[in-house]
């Protein structure tokens, strides 16, 4: 391989990049204009009001932690009932276990508004009435697929004889969880833990169909974009969240930065 991309690799890579990102960018430009119905370009002029009267909202705050609570409890059930699955597929053989994966794996792979329509059946059917917990249990069922999903990979590559070896030497089956399997897995763990957190906190459509009259971050998003004098402040709280959810892209990939060389991905020379 070249030790240099080549000019047409860079510019396909600026123009990707400029691609993904140009929407993002429009955001927050339009965060400090001193307009408050247009998106004229280039802006009037920039101003910090907006941050003002966003973070003085208290249906932004309500909504913004209802988002936060759903998306860490659905995490919570999909990193515990996504890694049981996980290891019962990987350590046990048994009749149709394709379909039970391919099963597994149909939550996510099914448009959001069917997921919500099978939901609200099911609740209205149990007379179970729309609440927080009906809400966690909707993003649980596709957060525990991404989670699944990493956790079943890693186990493929983790050798049984590891396993095998540590209770040979004396371990019993919690030593050998706690010394051998969490380790192998951990790195899988936060992966899929963090992306269940992002798929939960800005899920709308499985939201729509369970949350009744509760508002999490996504929903009062919407509600807002059909105030054309609100979307300064929309998008002052746009701004708000990339700058959370960068903390943790950032901490994973610190925490994740020594793994290649553990899973056989490092250099050699």
């Amino acid at each position: 391989m070249p030790s240099k991309p080549s000019l047409g690799l860079r510019i396909a890579f600026i123009t990707g990049m400029l691609f993904l990102h140009f929407p993002i960018l429009v955001i927050v430009l339009y965060a400090f204009t001193t307009e408050d119905r247009t998106y004229q370009f280039p802006p009037p002029g920039l101003t910090l009001k907006w941050f003002g009267e966003a973070f003085e909202r208290q249906d932004m705050w309500r909504a913004l932690l209802l988002s936060l609570e759903v998306a860490g409890m659905a995490t919570a059930i999909a990193l515990i009932l996504g890694t049981m699955v996980a290891a019962a597929i990987y350590r046990f053989e048994f009749r149709g276990k394709d379909v039970v994966t391919a099963l597994l794996i149909l939550p996510i792979a099914l448009p959001g508004i069917l997921t919500g329509i099978a939901l609200l059946t099911t609740f209205k059917r149990l007379a179970v009435e729309p609440s927080f917990w009906t809400i966690v249990i909707g993003h649980a069922t596709f957060c525990m697929v991404t989670v699944y999903n990493n956790v079943v990979a890693r186990f493929r590559r983790t050798g049984h004889s590891q396993l095998e070896a540590s209770m040979d030497l004396g371990a019993d089956w919690f030593r050998t969880w706690r010394f051998v399997v969490l380790p192998s897995i951990a790195t899988a763990l936060l992966a899929g833990g963090m992306l269940s957190f992002a798929l939960s906190f800005d899920e709308v459509i499985v939201t729509t169909f369970t949350a009744a009259d509760q508002k999490t971050l996504p929903i009062w998003f919407l509600n807002e974009l059909f105030r054309p004098r609100e979307r300064p402040v929309t998008n002052v709280v746009a701004v708000f969240v990339m700058l959370i959810t960068f903390l943790p892209i950032v901490l994973a990939q610190w925490l994740t930065r020594d793994t290649d060389d553990l899973h056989g991905g490092g250099k050699t020379s």
